[in-house]
């Protein structure tokens, strides 16, 4: 009963790594509520192989529907898995991916629990809040954390009457970590025909393309990232070459991708690719709240931009003041020279 539930995405048998990375929040989150974390997982022919990919996250209990015609995902039979078990399960909160399926999958399920949905999160947290309207106080509401208005500002958002509290979280935001190798959690394989009506079936998937993606923005040590203050599509270019010298992924701005300086997959930040290099390079890239929102998690920042008072050198580790025609051939002429 209130419980932290987790709606975990699979592909055939595998579980996605955004689920993963939101159990491990949502273990966080339990433990301050001092309530349990579970997970829901559906799919076809699941049964004996996702248990182990995720009780090691801290699950304490997890519910498998096993059925023909859940995988490929469909709208309609998740939706009953998922509001069918949570009016049985009354949860609080409710995490899943900010994906293609958590942004068919969420709305739906809030709608019918006429429930709040907070989509693409940056952070979550737990905290108090005073209505000033009503007088009333209330405790550990689920701070929902995520750029508004454009990026412009930092709306946090909570949900004070309604359960569960619903927010789904883009890729890359969380950070996965199991909690126990030997977790314990107890699973639970439910009857799908007592959650799903045969007629939420009525749609077959005739036929599934996934296609690979064209770069490794996710799992890059080293991203070197232009923005709009590259200047052009040609300019660009150089930072392919600086990247091919240090072996690093190019990525950018939202600036610089709405500009056509780059391919709009290359985009990081709130509306793409959310990274957590151990080095970022951000090359004319002002640092706007959309942005930082997707890199802010790199290990090492470095700046190189013509403004010395831009928001991004706020960020930064260090700052090269100059523009990047200037600075990025004389990078690439050192590494040409000094690497072996």
């Amino acid at each position: 009963m209130n419980n932290v539930f987790v709606y975990c995405e699979i592909e055939k048998t595998i579980v996605e790594e955004v689920s993963l990375e939101l159990l491990t929040k949502g273990r966080k989150l339990a433990d301050q509520l001092g309530v349990e974390l579970e997970a829901i997982c559906a799919g076809t022919d699941i049964k004996g192989k996702v248990e182990s990919q995720v009780l090691p996250y801290g699950v304490d209990k997890l519910h498998i529907f096993d059925a023909e015609g859940l995988f490929p995902y469909t709208s309609k039979p998740h939706t009953s898995i998922l509001v069918n078990l949570f009016k049985q399960e009354k949860p609080q909160i409710c995490l899943m991916g900010a994906t293609v399926i958590g942004r068919d999958l969420g709305p739906r399920v809030s709608s019918c629990l006429k429930s709040g949905l907070t989509a693409d999160c940056t952070a979550l947290k737990i905290g108090e809040y005073d209505d000033t309207k009503s007088g009333k106080h209330y405790d550990q509401l689920l701070y929902q954390i995520r750029p508004a208005f454009g990026g412009n500002i930092v709306a946090t958002i909570v949900n004070p009457d309604h359960r569960p509290q619903m927010a789904t979280v883009r890729s890359g935001v969380m950070k996965a970590e199991t909690k126990d190798p030997n977790y314990k959690g107890e699973v639970i394989i439910q009857d799908v025909a007592k959650f799903v009506p045969e007629t939420d079936f009525v749609v077959k998937v005739l036929d599934r393309h996934v296609e690979k993606a064209k770069n490794n923005l996710k799992g890059a040590s080293i991203i070197v990232s232009g923005g709009y203050g590259v200047g052009s599509r040609e300019d660009f270019n150089l930072l392919y070459e600086f990247a091919q010298e240090i072996h690093a992924e190019v990525g950018g701005s939202r600036a610089a991708a709405d500009a056509g300086f780059c391919d709009c997959d290359l985009q990081i930040g709130q509306t793409g690719v959310t990274v957590r290099p151990k080095v970022y390079i951000a090359c004319g890239i002002s640092g706007a709240i959309q942005h930082v929102a997707g890199m802010k998690e790199s290990g090492i920042v470095i700046s190189i931009n013509t403004d010395p008072d831009a928001p991004i050198n706020q960020l930064a580790d260090y700052v090269i003041v100059g523009s990047v025609q200037e600075v990025l051939p004389k990078l690439i002429k050192y590494y040409k020279k000094n690497s072996k």
